[in-house]
C-alpha cells in the first residue's frame, strides 16, 4: 500500500475505533454505576454490560489488525502471531453475536404476548432460558476453537512437510474459515424467529385494540415497535458484518499486497460501533444520561470559551 493510502487507512481505522470505544465504554460505565448504586442488576443490564465488554475486546482486535495491515501486513504470514489474532477474532465475534441474540430473545419474552402454554413457560423462566442459551453458546465456542486449532495445526504441518504449497494452504484456510463461519447461522436464525414472533404479537395486539375500539398508540404497541427496530437493526448489521468478514478472509489471503484490500477492514467496525449507539438511542435510561452528558459538555465549553458559542 502507498504511504498516503496507509496513512488514510490508519486514520479512518483510528476514528472508527475511538467512536466504537466511546459508545461501548459509555454503556459499560453507566450500567456498572447503576449496579453499584442499586446493589443489584437486572438480566437486561447484565446482557448489555457483557455486550459492551465483548465489543470493546472486538474493537481492540480489529484495531490491532488494522495497525498490522497498515504498517506491516506481512506479519500475518508469521504463524505464531497470526494464530492468536485469529483466535481472539473468533472469540470476540462469537461472544458479541450470541449476546445480541440473547438480547433479541429477551425482547421477545419480555414484550410479546401469546396464549400458548410453551410461551408462558418460557416467559415465566426467562432468566433461566437466557442463561441456558449463554451456556450453550460457550460450549459451542469451545467446539469452534477446537476446530479452528485443528485446522490451523493441520495446514501448518502440511506446509512444513512439503505436502501442501502456500497457495494451496491459503485456499484450504479460506474454505475452513467459511465453514466455521456458519456458526453464525444458529444465532441469526434465533434472532429472525424473535423478530417474526414479535411481529405476530404486534399484529395480534393491534387487531385486539381495533376490536375494542381503542387507539393503537398504547405502551405495548410502542414497546413492540421499539423491540422490532432493535432486532431488525441487529440483523441488518450482522448480515453486513458476516458478508464483509467472508470477503475480508478471501481478499486478505488472495490479494494481501493489493493497496485497496485493507480498506475492507473499515466495514468491520460498523457492527460493534454502530449497534452500540443504536442501543443507546433505543434505551430511555442510556439516552437520557447521554443527553445530560452532552449538555454538561456543551455548558463546560461555553464557560471555557464564551465568545466561540
Amino acid at each position: 500500500m502507498f504511504p498516503g493510502l496507509s496513512t488514510v487507512f490508519l486514520i479512518l481505522s483510528g476514528v472508527e475505533f475511538l467512536i466504537g470505544i466511546l459508545g461501548n465504554v459509555f454503556i459499560g460505565l453507566v450500567l456498572c454505576s447503576e449496579c453499584v448504586k442499586n446493589q443489584k442488576t437486572s438480566l437486561f443490564d447484565f446482557i448489555l454490560t457483557g455486550l459492551a465488554v465483548s465489543r470493546i475486546s472486538q474493537l481492540l482486535v480489529f484495531f490491532v489488525e488494522s495497525l498490522i495491515m497498515g504498517l506491516e501486513p506481512q506479519v500475518f504470514a508469521i504463524f505464531k502471531l497470526a494464530k492468536p489474532i485469529a483466535l481472539l477474532w473468533r472469540i470476540s465475534n462469537h461472544l458479541t453475536t450470541w449476546l445480541v441474540t440473547c438480547l433479541s430473545i429477551f425482547y421477545l419474552l419480555k414484550i410479546a404476548h401469546f396464549s400458548h402454554s410453551l410461551f408462558f413457560w418460557l416467559k415465566w423462566r426467562m432468566n433461566s432460558v437466557i442463561l441456558v442459551i449463554l451456556a450453550f453458546s460457550l460450549v459451542f465456542l469451545i467446539l469452534d476453537i477446537l476446530l479452528l486449532e485443528t485446522f490451523n495445526d493441520l495446514f501448518w504441518n502440511l506446509i512444513n512437510e512439503g505436502n501442501l504449497t502456500l497457495v494451496e494452504s491459503k485456499t484450504h484456510y479460506i474454505k475452513s474459515e467459511s465453514l466455521l463461519s456458519f456458526s453464525y447461522f444458529i444465532p441469526i436464525v434465533l434472532s429472525l424467529l424473535s423478530l417474526f414472533f414479535l411481529f405476530r404479537s404486534l399484529v395480534k395486539h393491534t387487531r385486539n385494540l381495533h376490536l375494542n375500539f381503542m387507539g393503537s398508540r398504547d405502551f405495548s404497541t410502542k414497546a413492540h415497535k421499539r423491540a422490532m427496530k432493535m432486532v431488525t437493526s441487529f440483523l441488518l448489521l450482522i448480515m453486513v458484518h458476516f458478508l464483509f468478514t467472508q470477503l475480508a478472509n478471501w481478499m486478505f489471503h488472495r490479494f494481501l499486497d493489493n493497496k485497496f484490500t485493507k480498506f475492507i477492514m473499515l466495514a468491520l467496525y460498523v457492527f460493534p460501533s454502530g449497534h452500540s449507539f443504536m442501543l443507546i438511542l433505543g434505551n430511555n435510561q442510556l439516552r437520557q444520561i447521554a443527553l445530560k452528558a452532552l449538555k454538561h459538555l456543551k455548558s463546560s465549553l461555553k464557560r471555557q470559551n464564551p465568545l466561540a458559542l
